[in-house]
Parts: structure tokens; sequence; C-alpha cells
């Protein structure tokens, strides 16, 4: 595989997707992720820093008419205070996290990362996640340092996204991913596995929109039913699609970075090891404050909500990457397209 190989076609891709059978896609998947991003996994500390949200996703724990949940808004010293302890472990990317919150402005947001950066300086990214907003407020961000932004499209299917999210279109998260790439940002996006109503087509579609959208970071892991949410009865499936659905991301974009996801830890006890088998490069272990972390309940079950020693949690993983023939990194990680295009970041 050459370093900046296109990866498989999209008729490759298909041809996978129905015929081949999941341990041999896993191995092509791990092949692929160890000749284009070599034996490292990334780490990216994640502070998930306001579960406010305007949304009302079917699907989601932090929906507005979810009245269960304790809402929170960390201050911006506290999440300074994160970033530092986040450096202290060697960390140099930080993913900011949040639901559409309309006290966490675009102007906020800025001041936040223009901070963040005098205090970090060019060693370590920021990532922002925190929902739609205008093609000038994403230039706004990268003006003020910003170096990422993760905007999922959840699923490919026009109707069934609508469903979903309340009427709310396809298109317009597409023409905000795009905005996203136009502001200069890298980019993330990604999908879930195992949706009500999802089909296999919409599964192969997720990969080939991916694809599509030249994507520098792809999420991808599997559904999971809240209690306080209307899809609370909804069937749970197993891991298996997500895993293939790893495998097929690495061979379509064997040059993003592909996490690891907490969903799939989750789901599985042995999750995110079986998304680093199949492809996926980086891990994100969550740095936000013990005290708010089981209220960012995206989703029931989710792991690492009682861990209080981050460092050892992130060490303990150390083994277990051996055995797959990995390591972890405490590089930046730039999505090698983007720093092969000259791209100032």
């Amino acid at each position: 595989m050459k370093p900046n190989s296109p990866g498989a076609s999209r008729h490759q891709i298909q041809n996978h997707f129905f015929t081949t059978p999941t341990e041999e896609l896993v191995q092509r998947g791990f092949a692929t992720c160890q000749q284009t991003m070599g034996k490292s996994v990334l780490l990216r500390g994640l502070i998930e820093f306001t579960n406010h949200c305007n949304c009302n996703c079917l699907y989601c724990g932090i929906r507005r008419g979810n009245q269960a949940i304790r809402r929170y808004r960390l201050a911006e010293e506290e999440i300074l205070e994160l970033v530092a302890r986040g450096r202290e472990l060697q960390l140099s990317t930080f993913v900011l996290q949040g639901g559409e919150d309309p006290e966490w402005h675009t102007d906020r947001i800025c001041r936040l990362v223009e901070r963040i950066k005098a205090f970090t300086g060019p060693a370590a990214a920021v990532t922002l996640s925190c929902g739609n907003r205008t093609p000038a407020e994403y230039r706004s961000m990268a003006s003020a340092g910003a170096d990422r932004y993760l905007i999922r499209f959840e699923t490919s299917d026009p109707e069934l996204y609508a469903r979903l999210h309340h009427g709310q279109s396809l298109a317009e998260r597409l023409d905000a991913v795009r905005a996203v790439q136009a502001a200069g940002l890298q980019t993330g996006s990604g999908f879930m596995t195992g949706l009500p109503g999802q089909t296999v087509e919409t599964e192969l579609n997720n990969i080939l929109l991916s694809k599509e959208l030249e994507l520098d970071m792809v999420g991808v892991g599997p559904f999971i039913p809240h209690p306080q949410t209307p899809l609370a009865s909804s069937r749970q499936q197993g891991l298996e699609a997500t895993i293939r659905a790893t495998a097929l991301l690495r061979l379509a974009l064997p040059q993003a970075h592909l996490p690891a996801t907490t969903s799939a830890g989750s789901l599985a006890a042995d999750g995110r090891e079986q998304m680093i088998a199949a492809g996926a490069n980086v891990l994100m272990p969550n740095i936000t404050t013990k005290d708010f972390r089981k209220d960012y309940a995206l989703y029931p079950g989710k792991i690492c909500l009682d861990e209080t020693d981050i460092e050892g949690a992130v060490q303990g993983l150390v083994p277990t990457l051996a055995t797959l023939g990995k390591k972890l990194s405490f590089a930046r990680g730039d999505a090698p397209i983007w720093s092969s295009s000259n791209q100032q970041i």
C-alpha cells in the first residue's frame, strides 16, 4: 500500500461487504492499517464539556426531551484544568465534545480555544464536536486555533435521518461536513451500525459516503438503546457489523484515523480491542471530571465512568495493544492526507 493510496474502489468495497467473511475482512483491515499507519495507536483526551442540547434526536440520551438526566456545563477554568492535567499525561490532542448548547455559542468556544492554544502552543491539537454551525462559525473556530472538527452524519439514509432527527435533513448535515472541510479544519464524521430502520444497503452506503466525503477521521459505533429515549425498546444488535465497518473503512480510507470507540467497549468487554484488530488506530480516554462523566449519558452501560486514575487506565492498555502488535503513541497525530497536502495546521 503506497502512502498516498486512494484505497479500495467502490466496487471493491461492495464486493467485500457482501462476500468477504468477517475473519478475512478483519485481517485485511489490520494489514492495511499496519502498512499505512504503522504500529502506533494514537491517544486523544476526551473532555465532555456540556450535556445540554437543543436537539431531540430519538436515539440520544442527552436529547432535549430527557428530563431524567442531570444537566451540567463545565466552566472554562475547569476545562483548562483538564487540559493541563492531560498535558501532564503527555496527551497531545484534546477533543471537546458537547451537545448543541446555546450557552456555548461560537464566540465563547473561540475564546476557549484561544486560551487552550495559548497554554499548549502548537504541540497539541484541539478538536471540537459541538454540532451544526454556520460556515462562518467554522471559519471563526479555525481562525481561533481549532485544528479539527467532528460532526457525524449517523446514517446515509435521508428518510431515516429525518425521522431520527425530527425533520432535520441529511443534506443539511452533509453541507455542514463540507463547510467544515472548506474552513480548513481536519474533518471527522461517521455513523452508527444497527440503527432501527437501517437496511443492509444503508450500512454499505454509510461506508461509501465516508469514502466520498474523503474524511480525515471516521467514527463508527454500535447503536445502544437508551431507556429514556423513544427507541428504548429497540432491538440491540451485536458488534459484528461495527467490526466489519471498521475493516471496510480502513480499506476504503487507508489514511483516515479510525477510533476504537467507547460504545464498542460498552457493548463488548473487548470491543475496542476488536476494532483495533480490524484496523482502528485511535483511543480516546475520557478525562472529563469524574463527577460529571456519568451524566454525559449518550447510551447506557458506558465504560470508564468510575476511573479516577486516567494515567493508570491508559497504561493498562499497553499489554493488550502489545498482543496486537501495537503500541501507544502520544503524538499529535494529524491525518496523513492532511499533512501531505502541505496545509498549515
